[in-house]
């Protein structure tokens, strides 16, 4: 069997009170047809990223409502998770080369991963396109058992031809494809019953559940934060659709008008992607030893209490994303009831609500003035931050995400 991922449980109950009864009854309705059902979660990394994240939490929850769920991940290399890297650069727009060579590297982890597929499943959850070949390697040797999903995490709104017409076949043997949003579905899928959900946050996490005044403070003084500055935050991985060259120029700008303002950025390195390093690295050099500019990673032991502190001590946060699936941290900070600039694409626009609870912006100079506009009314950052907080509870929390993806998996199934 794959290596697989234990879990911390996880009762269903104690999301009422963020998510309302209501959510978690009809959860638990939409659940029960699939009670007792063997599923088993495949994905590249067990952490570093939102899909980890994401089935952190869902795993346990599904064990609570009956469903007997396995998480499991590939086992890669540094070779292949580098053509997998292109690949997710590819399926987002970039030109990249793809060659025979890689095609080649792909399936052979792609056959040693499926001769570890030992167990049967009645439903298998593939996240994202590194697994995605799996689904092949087992129908030709006659091994496919349940059915098959695919979710696709990243805007593929206009792919790189090359690399689509690659998995545009694998696609279409899975009987479920699953995407963030509409536009992100490409024309070509014909077999599977497409399907949009968007992601969600665990508001009970610890990246994510209410902390003590005193507790933020001391973790910003035990990283060097002022605490009585105004900060500003972007936590993502660093990587180039992230921007965070673009957020250190943005922030340069606003500071000229909002004298001591920090900025802190964030990010795990995930094993998954190994431009990880290389961007830091240009994101350091673009810092340009700036006192003001602090970039933090997991390396220096900075975890879920530790972003949540810094999302809870920031006026405004900002997801500056050049392309972007979802970015959970976009919901992450409106929870905290922080009003977030995000750039306007992909599934960032499904929960920013432009001047009503956060602002969309497309350049340096625009991401600049909104920051400035909201550190100096702090008004407006109330009201926002309320209308934020609003709308992930009523539209991306985990019990609805959950919800979705029962009534899928019980049509499929």
């Amino acid at each position: 069997m794959l290596p697989t991922i234990p879990v911390q449980p996880h009762r269903l109950e104690d999301y009422a009170a963020d998510a309302g009864e209501a959510a978690v009854e009809r959860l638990r309705e939409a659940a029960r047809p699939l009670k007792g059902a063997r599923l088993l979660h495949l994905n590249s990394t067990a952490f570093g990223g939102g899909v980890a994240e994401l089935l952190y939490t869902q795993v346990p929850l599904m064990h609570d409502l009956g469903i007997e769920a396995t998480w499991a991940v590939l086992e890669g290399s540094d070779e292949f998770f580098a053509v997998t890297k292109d690949v997710h650069n590819g399926l987002q727009g970039a030109d990249i080369s793809w060659t025979p060579e890689k095609e080649s590297i792909y399936w052979e982890r792609m056959r040693a991963n499926a001769a570890e597929l030992d167990a049967e499943f009645d439903v298998v959850f593939v996240h994202d396109p590194q697994p995605a070949g799996l689904i092949h390697v087992l129908e030709e040797a006659g091994a496919r058992t349940g059915a098959w999903a695919w979710r696709c995490h990243i805007d593929m709104s206009d792919p790189n031809a090359a690399v689509w017409a690659f998995f545009e076949p694998l696609v279409n043997r899975y009987d479920a494809a699953v995407f963030t949003m509409e536009e992100f579905a490409q024309p070509g899928i014909r077999g599977p019953r497409v399907a949009f959900i968007p992601p969600s946050i665990d508001p009970t996490s610890s990246k994510n559940h209410e902390l003590h005044e005193e507790t933020i403070r001391e973790i910003l003084v035990a990283y060097d934060i002022d605490t009585e500055r105004p900060i500003v935050s972007q936590v993502s991985r660093f990587d180039p659709w992230k921007d965070p060259l673009g957020v250190i120029d943005a922030f340069r700008v606003a500071r000229e008008r909002v004298p001591g303002l920090q900025l802190i950025m964030a990010g795990s390195l995930a094993s998954d992607d190994p431009e990880g390093i290389q961007y830091l690295d240009l994101t350091e050099a673009h810092r340009d030893s700036d006192p003001d500019i602090h970039l933090f990673t997991n390396l220096q032991n900075v975890g879920n209490i530790e972003i949540n502190a810094f999302q809870r001590a920031s006026a405004v946060v900002i997801q500056k994303s050049t392309r972007e699936g979802f970015g959970l941290v976009v919901s992450e900070g409106m929870w905290k009831g922080r009003p977030v600039i995000g750039g306007n694409v992909g599934g960032i626009r499904l929960q920013i609500e432009d001047g009503v609870n956060g602002f969309l912006v497309g350049s340096v100079d625009e991401c600049a003035e909104r920051m400035v506009r909201l550190l100096e009314d702090e008004e407006l950052r109330s009201r926002m931050g309320r209308a934020a907080h609003e709308r992930v509870r009523e539209r991306f929390l985990s019990t609805r995400e959950l919800e979705d993806y029962c009534g899928l998996l019980s049509e499929v199934r």
